[in-house]
């Protein structure tokens, strides 16, 4: 591919525009067009899509989703030229990019990509590409003016692959979130927290996301609005989308789809802003630490303040399924604390609101027995109470 061919981009969001501009930076004559009509100083633009592919050696698209790629080839497809390549830098879900390298034939590319913004522009993203070798060969120069090509044997293979490396993003990410947490918890300050956390393990995400970061937390009641931090490279709305594909085309449960829905700052926030959640509230672990002083005193009131009164408390006792009634559960506690109380240890390990609903779950180490459970939580009459508790003893 030679400077002096065009390629069209289409889709100018953050992503297309940063790949437009690298592109037009280095010598190639670019046409960009974007369906929201925005338009860039740093390269020709267009408001016919026709005109755009009509002219091009290269159609780079740089769309949202499979929904928009498909939509846009539907418009444009009668005016590709019979030797022009597609080339996909979006991710979308591997059934869908099995459907288009079918529907464009050799002269599909599937190239998601590694990185963001930044990235783009120092032409380092990491491309997992699968094309045919004849127009991988052709493509490549392009490519390369981007970052590194990384081979792929089929589309949907790729288009997985992308899906999987932003999994352990968004994991990085909830990882730094439950760090901040825990560090707002013992008191230290973010900047101490943030300085530390960049020498381990989530260094290059701190350390890339750093002013996303640095503001002080929020308190629960004062979520919504976003720290400081600049322009988002890759958005929360995104990368949820993209961990939303994942979690349908894997068909296995994915935690972090919900955990990143109930971030603050809005979807169109940095992804680090969702590291930047509180806690919850104190208001839905009121329950669940009234029932820890249950277990600790023996006083059955505690549990009646934990617990609605038409809760239920269910597991295998013994070989036997029971399901106790709150007033039978709480006949087994006589109001004094077991002999070995001092030894006994109750920690809550998970909680996770969904508005009016919220699930816990707790470790609980009462001598040699160890026990999980797992709460589903309401808000009813302006608080938190305990719906039911579900338990299993380790054996």
């Amino acid at each position: 591919m030679t400077a002096q061919h065009t390629i069209a981009v289409l889709g100018l969001g953050r992503m297309g525009e940063a790949v437009a501009t690298r592109l037009a930076a280095q010598g190639r004559q670019v046409l960009g067009w974007t369906r929201s009509g925005r338009t860039s100083g740093s390269f020709d633009t267009t408001d016919d899509p026709h005109e755009a592919v009509a002219k091009a050696d290269v159609v780079l698209l740089a769309l949202f989703d499979g929904p928009a790629c498909r939509q846009v080839l539907d418009t444009v497809e009668g005016s590709l030229r019979a030797d022009t390549m597609v080339v996909n830098v979006g991710t979308i879900a591997p059934a869908e990019a099995s459907e288009l390298a079918r529907r464009l034939g050799a002269s599909y590319v599937h190239a998601p990509v590694l990185g963001s913004v930044p990235a783009v522009a120092a032409g380092a993203l990491q491309i997992l590409t699968a094309a045919d070798p004849d127009t991988l060969d052709r493509v490549r120069p392009v490519l390369e003016a981007l970052g590194t090509v990384r081979r792929v044997d089929d589309a949907s293979t790729a288009a997985a692959l992308k899906l999987i490396a932003n999994s352990s993003l968004a994991g990085a990410v909830l990882a730094l979130r439950d760090a901040l947490q825990q560090a707002d918890a013992l008191g230290l300050s973010r900047t101490q927290a943030l300085d530390v956390l960049e020498l381990g393990h989530l260094g290059g995400l701190v350390a890339r996301k750093r002013p996303f970061l640095d503001s002080e937390p929020k308190t629960a009641t004062a979520v919504g609005t976003a720290p400081a931090g600049g322009t988002a490279d890759f958005t929360i709305a995104a990368l949820a989308k993209d961990m939303n594909l994942l979690a349908a085309a894997s068909d296995m449960p994915l935690r972090c789809v919900s955990e990143l829905a109930n971030t603050p700052g809005g979807p169109e926030s940095d992804i680090a802003v969702a590291a930047t959640a509180p806690a919850p509230a104190d208001a839905v672990l009121a329950p669940l630490r009234a029932y820890i002083r249950g277990h600790a005193t023996g006083d059955p009131g505690h549990f009646r303040a934990a617990f609605l009164p038409t809760a239920h408390i269910e597991g295998v006792r013994n070989g036997v399924f029971v399901s106790w009634p709150l007033d039978e559960y709480c006949a087994l506690f006589d109001g004094s604390p077991a002999p070995d109380e001092p030894a006994r240890s109750r920690r809550i390990d998970t909680v996770d609101v969904h508005g009016t609903v919220a699930t816990a779950t707790m470790t609980l180490r009462h001598g040699p027995d160890t026990f999980t459970d797992v709460f589903l939580l309401v808000h009813v009459d302006d608080r938190w109470r305990i719906a039911n508790k579900a338990y299993h003893r380790h054996l």
